[in-house]
Protein backbone atom coordinates (compact mmCIF):
# COMPACT_ATOMS: atom_id res chain seq x y z
CA UNK A 1 0.00 0.00 0.00
CA UNK A 2 1.46 3.51 -1.11
CA UNK A 3 2.03 6.16 2.06
CA UNK A 4 -1.00 8.31 2.14
CA UNK A 5 -0.70 12.25 3.09
CA UNK A 6 -3.59 14.02 5.11
CA UNK A 7 -5.34 15.30 1.59
CA UNK A 8 -5.12 11.92 0.19
CA UNK A 9 -6.67 10.01 3.58
CA UNK A 10 -9.37 12.36 3.66
CA UNK A 11 -10.51 11.97 -0.18
CA UNK A 12 -9.77 8.43 0.63
CA UNK A 13 -12.47 8.54 3.86
CA UNK A 14 -14.79 10.83 1.70
CA UNK A 15 -14.91 8.36 -1.21
CA UNK A 16 -15.83 5.41 1.45
CA UNK A 17 -18.53 7.47 3.34
CA UNK A 18 -19.72 8.15 -0.50
CA UNK A 19 -19.65 4.33 -1.34
CA UNK A 20 -21.99 3.68 1.88
CA UNK A 21 -24.14 6.31 0.61
CA UNK A 22 -24.66 4.94 -2.60
CA UNK A 23 -25.69 1.46 -1.24
CA UNK A 24 -28.82 3.01 0.81
CA UNK A 25 -29.28 5.98 -0.62
CA UNK A 26 -28.41 7.82 -3.92
CA UNK A 27 -26.86 5.19 -6.17
CA UNK A 28 -25.10 7.88 -8.24
CA UNK A 29 -22.64 8.53 -5.52
CA UNK A 30 -21.07 5.19 -5.89
CA UNK A 31 -19.19 6.32 -9.34
CA UNK A 32 -17.89 9.66 -7.88
CA UNK A 33 -16.49 7.61 -5.50
CA UNK A 34 -14.69 5.47 -7.65
CA UNK A 35 -13.66 8.68 -9.64
CA UNK A 36 -12.31 10.25 -5.88
CA UNK A 37 -10.23 6.95 -5.34
CA UNK A 38 -8.97 7.04 -9.23
CA UNK A 39 -7.24 10.87 -7.99
CA UNK A 40 -5.45 9.22 -5.81
CA UNK A 41 -4.43 5.83 -6.19
CA UNK A 42 -3.86 3.66 -9.97
CA UNK A 43 -6.73 2.68 -11.41
CA UNK A 44 -6.24 -1.04 -11.26
CA UNK A 45 -4.88 -0.55 -7.45
CA UNK A 46 -7.78 1.14 -6.20
CA UNK A 47 -10.03 -1.54 -7.89
CA UNK A 48 -8.52 -4.35 -5.46
CA UNK A 49 -9.19 -2.12 -2.41
CA UNK A 50 -12.45 -0.97 -2.92
CA UNK A 51 -13.84 -4.71 -3.64
CA UNK A 52 -14.14 -5.78 -0.24
CA UNK A 53 -15.34 -2.12 1.30
CA UNK A 54 -18.06 -2.73 -1.69
CA UNK A 55 -19.05 -6.10 -0.15
CA UNK A 56 -19.38 -4.53 3.29
CA UNK A 57 -22.19 -2.26 1.82
CA UNK A 58 -23.37 -4.58 -0.44
CA UNK A 59 -24.33 -6.58 3.12
CA UNK A 60 -26.27 -3.50 4.67
CA UNK A 61 -28.02 -2.72 1.95
CA UNK A 62 -29.36 -6.24 1.68
CA UNK A 63 -30.07 -6.18 5.15
CA UNK A 64 -31.59 -3.15 4.85
CA UNK A 65 -33.63 -3.85 1.42
CA UNK A 66 -34.07 -7.46 0.84
CA UNK A 67 -37.52 -7.85 0.71
CA UNK A 68 -37.97 -5.16 -2.32
CA UNK A 69 -35.72 -7.00 -5.10
CA UNK A 70 -36.87 -7.82 -8.19
CA UNK A 71 -35.96 -11.46 -8.90
CA UNK A 72 -36.81 -11.99 -12.30
CA UNK A 73 -35.02 -8.54 -13.55
CA UNK A 74 -31.85 -9.96 -11.30
CA UNK A 75 -31.98 -13.55 -12.93
CA UNK A 76 -32.60 -12.17 -16.75
CA UNK A 77 -29.64 -10.42 -16.25
CA UNK A 78 -27.26 -13.05 -14.34
CA UNK A 79 -25.90 -15.10 -16.91
CA UNK A 80 -24.92 -11.71 -19.01
CA UNK A 81 -22.82 -10.46 -16.48
CA UNK A 82 -21.08 -13.28 -15.91
CA UNK A 83 -19.93 -13.48 -19.15
CA UNK A 84 -19.06 -9.41 -18.78
CA UNK A 85 -17.03 -10.24 -15.59
CA UNK A 86 -15.04 -12.62 -17.21
CA UNK A 87 -14.32 -9.91 -20.21
CA UNK A 88 -13.66 -7.67 -17.93
CA UNK A 89 -10.96 -9.92 -16.36
CA UNK A 90 -8.99 -10.18 -19.84
CA UNK A 91 -9.25 -6.43 -20.40
CA UNK A 92 -8.09 -5.63 -16.60
CA UNK A 93 -4.69 -8.21 -17.60
CA UNK A 94 -3.82 -6.41 -21.16
CA UNK A 95 -4.87 -2.68 -20.78
CA UNK A 96 -3.45 -0.25 -18.58
CA UNK A 97 -5.07 2.54 -16.01
CA UNK A 98 -5.60 5.35 -18.49
CA UNK A 99 -7.32 3.34 -21.32
CA UNK A 100 -9.33 1.60 -18.69
CA UNK A 101 -10.46 4.95 -17.76
CA UNK A 102 -11.76 6.00 -20.49
CA UNK A 103 -13.28 2.79 -21.80
CA UNK A 104 -15.53 3.06 -18.95
CA UNK A 105 -16.10 6.51 -19.46
CA UNK A 106 -17.06 6.21 -23.00
CA UNK A 107 -19.28 3.06 -22.23
CA UNK A 108 -21.06 5.07 -19.07
CA UNK A 109 -21.70 8.31 -21.75
CA UNK A 110 -22.97 5.83 -24.15
CA UNK A 111 -25.67 4.29 -21.82
CA UNK A 112 -26.36 7.51 -20.38
CA UNK A 113 -27.46 9.13 -23.84
CA UNK A 114 -29.47 5.71 -24.62
CA UNK A 115 -31.27 6.16 -21.01
CA UNK A 116 -32.05 10.15 -21.61
CA UNK A 117 -33.20 8.71 -25.21
CA UNK A 118 -35.77 5.83 -23.60
CA UNK A 119 -37.45 8.42 -21.43
CA UNK A 120 -39.37 9.17 -24.15
CA UNK A 121 -40.86 5.99 -25.15
CA UNK A 122 -42.49 6.04 -21.48
CA UNK A 123 -42.21 3.09 -18.80
CA UNK A 124 -44.68 0.46 -20.85
CA UNK A 125 -42.97 1.22 -23.91
CA UNK A 126 -39.56 1.10 -22.14
CA UNK A 127 -36.05 -0.61 -24.15
CA UNK A 128 -35.44 -2.37 -20.64
CA UNK A 129 -38.45 -4.57 -21.08
CA UNK A 130 -36.59 -6.16 -24.08
CA UNK A 131 -34.60 -9.37 -23.83
CA UNK A 132 -31.72 -7.79 -26.25
CA UNK A 133 -31.68 -4.77 -23.73
CA UNK A 134 -30.79 -6.93 -20.41
CA UNK A 135 -28.34 -9.10 -22.51
CA UNK A 136 -25.98 -5.49 -23.18
CA UNK A 137 -27.33 -4.42 -20.26
CA UNK A 138 -25.85 -7.12 -17.55
CA UNK A 139 -22.61 -7.89 -20.09
CA UNK A 140 -21.66 -4.17 -19.89
CA UNK A 141 -22.63 -3.95 -16.36
CA UNK A 142 -19.94 -7.06 -15.59
CA UNK A 143 -17.05 -5.94 -17.92
CA UNK A 144 -17.60 -1.98 -15.84
CA UNK A 145 -17.49 -3.78 -12.71
CA UNK A 146 -14.61 -5.89 -12.88
CA UNK A 147 -12.73 -3.42 -14.62
CA UNK A 148 -13.59 -0.29 -12.94
CA UNK A 149 -15.97 -0.85 -9.99
CA UNK A 150 -18.17 0.81 -12.31
CA UNK A 151 -21.15 -0.69 -12.56
CA UNK A 152 -23.43 1.19 -10.31
CA UNK A 153 -24.32 3.81 -13.11
CA UNK A 154 -24.82 1.06 -15.63
CA UNK A 155 -27.58 -0.47 -13.64
CA UNK A 156 -29.13 2.36 -12.35
CA UNK A 157 -29.94 3.88 -15.68
CA UNK A 158 -30.93 0.09 -16.72
CA UNK A 159 -33.65 -0.17 -13.14
CA UNK A 160 -34.49 3.53 -14.37
CA UNK A 161 -36.10 2.55 -17.58
CA UNK A 162 -37.44 -0.41 -16.25
CA UNK A 163 -38.85 1.67 -13.98
CA UNK A 164 -38.73 0.36 -10.62
CA UNK A 165 -40.04 2.52 -7.75
CA UNK A 166 -37.60 3.46 -4.94
CA UNK A 167 -37.11 1.16 -3.11
CA UNK A 168 -37.50 -1.92 -5.55
CA UNK A 169 -34.14 -0.40 -7.19
CA UNK A 170 -32.39 -0.62 -3.96
CA UNK A 171 -33.87 -3.70 -3.19
CA UNK A 172 -33.16 -4.92 -6.62
CA UNK A 173 -29.52 -2.97 -6.70
CA UNK A 174 -28.48 -4.12 -3.34
CA UNK A 175 -28.59 -7.81 -4.01
CA UNK A 176 -27.56 -7.36 -7.92
CA UNK A 177 -24.22 -5.94 -6.50
CA UNK A 178 -23.90 -8.19 -3.05
CA UNK A 179 -23.75 -11.74 -5.43
CA UNK A 180 -21.64 -10.23 -8.46
CA UNK A 181 -18.72 -8.51 -5.80
CA UNK A 182 -18.77 -11.72 -4.17
CA UNK A 183 -18.87 -13.64 -7.84
CA UNK A 184 -15.21 -10.89 -8.69
CA UNK A 185 -13.63 -11.73 -5.92
CA UNK A 186 -11.66 -15.09 -7.45
CA UNK A 187 -11.04 -13.29 -10.35
CA UNK A 188 -9.87 -10.41 -8.19
CA UNK A 189 -7.45 -12.71 -6.38
CA UNK A 190 -6.03 -14.47 -9.12
CA UNK A 191 -5.61 -10.61 -10.83
CA UNK A 192 -3.44 -9.21 -7.68
CA UNK A 193 -6.03 -6.68 -6.98
CA UNK A 194 -7.19 -8.41 -3.82
CA UNK A 195 -4.08 -8.85 -1.61
CA UNK A 196 -3.06 -8.78 2.28
CA UNK A 197 -2.49 -5.36 1.92
CA UNK A 198 -6.18 -4.11 0.70
CA UNK A 199 -7.45 -6.62 3.16
CA UNK A 200 -6.10 -4.90 5.40
CA UNK A 201 -6.69 -1.50 4.72
CA UNK A 202 -10.54 -2.56 4.46
CA UNK A 203 -10.37 -3.63 8.16
CA UNK A 204 -9.11 0.17 8.91
CA UNK A 205 -11.32 2.09 6.86
CA UNK A 206 -14.90 0.35 6.57
CA UNK A 207 -16.73 2.23 9.19
CA UNK A 208 -16.33 5.06 6.70
CA UNK A 209 -18.80 3.20 4.62
CA UNK A 210 -21.23 1.99 7.24
CA UNK A 211 -21.22 5.91 8.25
CA UNK A 212 -21.89 6.39 4.81
CA UNK A 213 -24.84 3.78 4.91
CA UNK A 214 -26.41 5.34 8.01
CA UNK A 215 -26.29 8.44 6.48
CA UNK A 216 -28.37 6.74 2.82
CA UNK A 217 -30.75 5.55 5.21
CA UNK A 218 -32.00 8.75 6.59
CA UNK A 219 -31.73 10.60 3.12
CA UNK A 220 -34.22 8.21 1.02
CA UNK A 221 -36.91 8.51 3.32
CA UNK A 222 -36.75 12.52 2.30
CA UNK A 223 -36.13 12.45 -1.37
CA UNK A 224 -38.79 11.89 -3.94
CA UNK A 225 -38.32 9.75 -7.72
CA UNK A 226 -38.02 12.62 -9.97
CA UNK A 227 -35.17 14.24 -7.62
CA UNK A 228 -33.32 10.86 -7.11
CA UNK A 229 -33.47 10.18 -11.02
CA UNK A 230 -32.03 13.73 -11.39
CA UNK A 231 -29.41 13.32 -8.97
CA UNK A 232 -28.69 9.64 -10.67
CA UNK A 233 -28.00 11.18 -13.76
CA UNK A 234 -26.18 13.89 -13.30
CA UNK A 235 -23.61 12.10 -10.87
CA UNK A 236 -23.22 9.55 -13.43
CA UNK A 237 -22.15 12.33 -16.14
CA UNK A 238 -19.75 13.93 -13.56
CA UNK A 239 -18.33 10.28 -13.11
CA UNK A 240 -18.44 9.79 -16.98
CA UNK A 241 -16.52 12.97 -17.80
CA UNK A 242 -14.14 12.86 -15.04
CA UNK A 243 -12.59 9.11 -16.61
CA UNK A 244 -12.34 10.35 -19.57
CA UNK A 245 -10.04 13.56 -18.73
Amino acid sequence: MPTLDALQWAVILLSLFLVGFSKTGVSGAGTVAVALFALVLPAKQSTGILLPLLLVGDVVAVVAYRRHADWPKLVRLFPWVAAGVAAGAVVVRWVDDTQMRRLIGGILLAILAVHLWNRRRGPEDSLAHRRPVAALTGFFAGAATMTANAAGPVMALYLLAAGLPMLGFLGTSAWFFLIINAFKVPFSVALDLVTPATLGFAALTFPAVLAGAAAGRVVIGRIDRKLFERITVALTLLAAVRLLL
